[in-house]
């Protein structure tokens, strides 16, 4: 009994003392990491696990209900009224929206909720809906050679990136940041269907982010660090379902009889785990790894590996049988292996982050060390805050690198030039998506992206620029071997005004970005020749603006 106890006060936690923002909550999450570059933060968590909590020195994001009647220990609260709009010309860009698609045109957001806590029952229902304009908008494919359209298939087939969702406008109720959970100290048990976000990105993020609409799954996580005499730990395990989109990917109807392979209508089934670690004697480093497994259901067994293939072995070696895996393989599974890091020095305001990962097993440990960049993606970025004492505001600089692309080690690996398949794809499996969007990266297939931010800011408000380069679809650019042709990578050079304002209880957040794209769509210039080979360039806009309403009385 004594040596329970004893498990039991090592993880045990205060209780709540905050409400939780859902993943990339637009303003309220970004403040929060700048409190704790500032020390200010009172729930001190690593932002690698996501949702996180608020502190009370942030900011009041709910508003209690008067109730007719009186139940003790029951409280309800409403939660803050959330629409995001955007307007984009021309052409599809953007990620990271809660299941807004990547489409021209104009599409909504809207979101808002209740709150209740009844003792250890936590009930949060928060739905939320998106509706779209899902207008068409020209590619150039059918200008392609088979071979080349071919390789373009070949990555669709592989995962499920649709480029409209359908025909007409889109329209998607959904249960939103909704859960339903029994919670206890810094723990927390039930279902939910709320984005999750792993690692420590502030734009993307290797495994899961807020590009797609969240899934149902049950959890068993950490809500905030659970304190230990070696440091303090978070982590989380889920199971989940994840569903295709059911479109084609091609917006020309012919291509898609000819060329790609309709889905099977059977769900993902999902398993994940992610562990993060605070050391006790690093103050302001946090460290950690996650893994994922998602196979159709149909190929599912009912073995304990089966639901729970996070404890599997690492080494592929492990799953051979006959000097191959092709039993193994047969199972269908895609995995996913990441480990990540950030470091927060609030002495001098600043932080670095790192996450790496990989998509496919390694033979041996020995491999994994020889190949690091073998099916392999990464994230760098940094956050730097500079006091401007003069007019009391400060300087906020923050930028990320995310690398999709394969490495050149693919001409080694595989037979030819053409290289394999790339992040967020997967063979039987069809891609780490939820309804035709990646859950993690959302700048496309094969894709890379810088992203630069200067701004002035002010508790919640904030003026800036932000400059942005996307290598579009990198992968397919040398696996249909275009680079032996008169076209050249596709690049989009972005310059984006951002202004966030706080009116009383409405907090606006906008942002007005335009994008140049350098052969769009790898397509070819009526001018162009191949002893002078000139690109289509395309200029859009994009409009964006998120309102955020608090139905606080004070």
């Amino acid at each position: 009994m004594k040596k329970y106890l004893v498990i039991l006060l090592i993880f045990y936690s205060l209780d709540l003392a905050g409400q939780s923002i859902p993943a990339g909550f637009p303003i309220l999450e970004e403040l929060q990491r700048r409190n704790q570059l500032r020390a200010t933060d009172t729930i001190g968590g690593s932002f690698l696990l996501r949702p996180v909590l608020t502190g009370d020195s942030l900011y009041r994001i709910t508003q209690d209900l008067d109730l007719p009647f009186a139940i003790n220990d029951l409280e309800v609260c409403v939660l803050p009224f959330v629409n995001t709009t955007r307007i984009l010309t021309g052409r599809p860009y953007g990620w990271g929206d809660y299941g807004l698609i990547p489409n021209p045109g104009f599409q909504t957001y809207l979101s808002g909720g209740i709150q209740a806590n009844y003792k250890f029952i936590n009930l949060t229902f928060r739905p939320e809906l998106a509706f779209a304009q899902n207008s068409g908008f020209q590619t150039g494919l059918e200008e392609m050679t088979d071979s080349q359209i071919n390789s373009r298939f070949l990555l669709w087939n592989y995962g499920d990136f649709p480029e409209r969702y359908g025909d007409g406008w889109y329209f998607k109720p959904w249960w939103g940041q909704s859960k339903l959970t029994f919670q206890y100290g810094a723990f927390e048990l039930g279902g939910s269907t709320e984005n999750i976000w792993w690692g420590p990105g502030q734009f993307n993020a290797l495994t899961f982010s807020n590009n797609a609409q969240g899934f149902p799954h049950l959890t068993f996580n950490t809500t905030k660090p659970a304190k230990t005499f070696l440091g303090n730990f978070e982590g989380q395990v889920i199971i989940g379902k994840l569903e295709n989109s059911g479109f084609a990917p091609s917006q020309n109807e012919e291509l898609n009889d000819r060329f790609f392979d309709p889905f099977s209508g059977d769900f993902r089934y999902l398993n994940a785990v992610t562990f993060t670690w605070n050391p006790k004697w690093v103050k302001g480093f946090y460290f950690g790894f996650s893994r994922t497994f998602q196979q159709y259901n149909e190929n599912r067994g009912n073995q304990f590996y089966d639901w729970f293939p996070i404890f599997e072995g690492f080494q592929k070696k492990n799953f051979f049988e006959g000097g191959n895996s092709v039993d193994f393989d047969g199972n269908g599974r895609d995995q996913t292996v990441t480990l990540f890091g950030r470091l927060v020095v609030p002495k001098t305001k600043s932080e670095l982050y790192f996450e790496y990962g990989r998509r496919d097993h390694a033979f041996t440990w020995r491999e994994y060390i020889l190949n690091p960049e073998h099916a392999r993606a990464f994230i760098f970025g940094f956050n730097q805050l500079i006091d401007v004492l003069d007019l009391g505001k400060t300087i906020q600089i923050r930028s990320e690198i995310t690398h999709q692309q394969e490495s050149v080690n693919r001409y080694i690996r595989y037979r030819g030039l053409t290289g394999g398949i790339t992040w967020h794809t997967h063979t039987p499996a069809r891609g780490f998506v939820n309804y035709g969007q990646p859950l993690g990266v959302g700048i496309g297939t094969g894709s890379n992206v810088q992203t630069v931010e200067i701004s002035l800011v002010e508790g919640v408000e904030k003026i800036g620029v932000l400059f942005e380069r996307l290598a579009n679809n990198q992968d397919f650019y040398y696996k249909a071997l275009l680079q032996f042709t008169e076209r050249k990578p596709w690049v989009d050079l972005s310059l984006g005004f951002l202004y966030d304002k706080k009116f009383n209880n409405l907090l606006l957040s906008s942002k007005l970005q335009l994008i140049h794209a350098r052969n769009y769509q790898w397509q070819l210039d009526p001018a162009s020749t191949p002893e002078f080979p000139k690109g289509k360039n395309l200029t859009s806009v994009m409009a964006q603006v998120s309102a955020i309403y608090f139905w606080n009385k004070d």
